[in-house]
């Protein structure tokens, strides 16, 4: 059984080596299910058109995955407190794999949409597991560590998902990119295999109130998702359907972000571990607002787009390890798995409705004028996140706490 200790001088504890295998392995099953959904919606222009179905028909292999992914995460969740990640995380993979397995075979849409049916039960099981599994080991003062490799290799699966994506549409099919995404889900399968147990290396803070730090947590993580997914939506709509742009350069903009994203969040983790979530999670959320109001001014496609992107690529690789840091350090450990449950249903919630806001406003015309009410939008939602935090964060995860 792996054991934390603590350097010589008495501060910082030194977390097992047996804890850093548990979190590569946690995060390669996290970078799975974010691969899944940036390859798939790349794919589905092809495959859609190889079963001649319309627009809306497609949309449902990503409504109808999405939809059992969120339903599937709370019960994933209490899974995880009964049964241990562990187990959870393999039942989970397994289901993914069925349904991976079966995509790849299909033969009609109604199969294909089936398959994604399947897969989001699966994901809504794996995700809590792994999310929960990726800290057990880590003592309360390094779990931002932890969390920032998390998110810096889920903003690398943002980036690296659309062009292998395209890589294995374009040179091998549709189909092979549901091939991959099985044999990426048979390794992680065997990654999770080698999970050992891991002894806990201190308790986390005692809840405070029903919760509410998670919660607020929870909260945050809906906004955040809600300003990035749904506006910058909005402009690769605007891009590519007013703007001109093509497919690839209108791309740049999520790219930029997704690099830096992947490269702030390891130096946010540790940051948030020195100096707690609150600080971080509010410079976040403030550079996000100030981006998003100066996008909201200039032209959408002008040279300030990019370095805006820079900007606001650094403010989410803030918010992601202090968010969830936030929420787990707030819990017992044996509520870990609910709470990653929470987590990950705001994601998903929010990304869903900053998606169908921004939708709801191009829904006549998509014109320069819409897009400048929806990044001002972005704004106002970032602006929500500092009341949250400031209101939600009461000296969580402040340094030595433990």
């Amino acid at each position: 059984m792996a054991q934390t200790v603590t350097e010589g001088s008495g501060q910082r504890p030194v977390v097992a080596r047996a804890a850093w295998r548990q979190l590569a392995a946690c995060t390669a099953v996290a970078t799975l299910l974010q691969l899944d959904g940036t390859i798939v919606t790349v794919a589905l222009p092809s495959a859609g058109g190889h079963f001649g179905a319309t627009a809306q028909g497609q949309s449902w292999v990503l409504t109808a995955y999405f939809a059992t992914y969120a339903a599937g995460l709370l019960p994933g969740g209490r899974m995880v407190e009964r049964f241990g990640p562990r187990r959870t995380a393999l039942l989970g993979l397994a289901v993914f794999a069925a349904g991976t397995l079966m995509g790849a075979l299909a033969g009609s849409l109604a199969v294909l949409i089936a398959s994604r049916v399947v897969q989001g039960v699966g994901a809504g099981l794996a995700s809590p597991a792994a999310l929960t599994g990726a800290v057990g080991g880590f003592p309360a003062e390094r779990r931002g560590t932890a969390l920032g490799i998390w998110g810096g290799a889920s903003g690398l699966a943002n980036l690296v998902g659309p062009l292998l994506g395209g890589l294995l549409t374009a040179g091998w099919g549709w189909r092979a990119n549901w091939w991959t995404l099985l044999a990426l889900t048979l390794s992680a399968v065997a990654a999770a295999l080698g999970w050992v147990r891991i002894a806990t290396s201190g308790p986390s803070r005692a809840a405070d109130g029903p919760m509410r730090t998670a919660r607020a947590a929870s909260i945050t993580a809906a906004l955040t998702f809600a300003m990035m997914i749904g506006t910058f939506f909005a402009i690769e709509q605007y891009l590519q359907q007013a703007a001109g742009y093509g497919a690839l350069t209108a791309a740049a903009a999520p790219m930029v972000l997704a690099l830096f994203i992947g490269a702030a969040s390891p130096v946010a983790g540790r940051t948030t571990d020195r100096y707690g979530e609150r600080g971080p999670a509010l410079c976040g959320f403030l550079a996000a607002a100030v981006v998003f109001g100066a996008y909201a001014l200039l032209p959408p496609h002008g040279p300030l787009m990019v370095p805006g992107g820079v900007v606001l690529g650094f403010a989410l690789g803030l918010l992601f390890p202090a968010t969830s840091r936030a929420a787990l350090n707030s819990v017992p450990d044996a509520l870990h798995g609910r709470v990653s449950a929470q987590l990950s249903a705001g994601r998903l919630l929010g990304a869903a409705a900053g998606v169908a806001l921004a939708g709801l406003s191009f829904r006549q015309h998509v014109t320069a004028d819409r897009l400048h009410w929806i990044l001002l939008g972005g704004a106002i939602l970032a602006l929500a996140g500092v009341a949250v935090v400031a209101a939600g964060f009461h000296g969580a995860g402040s340094r030595g706490d433990g």
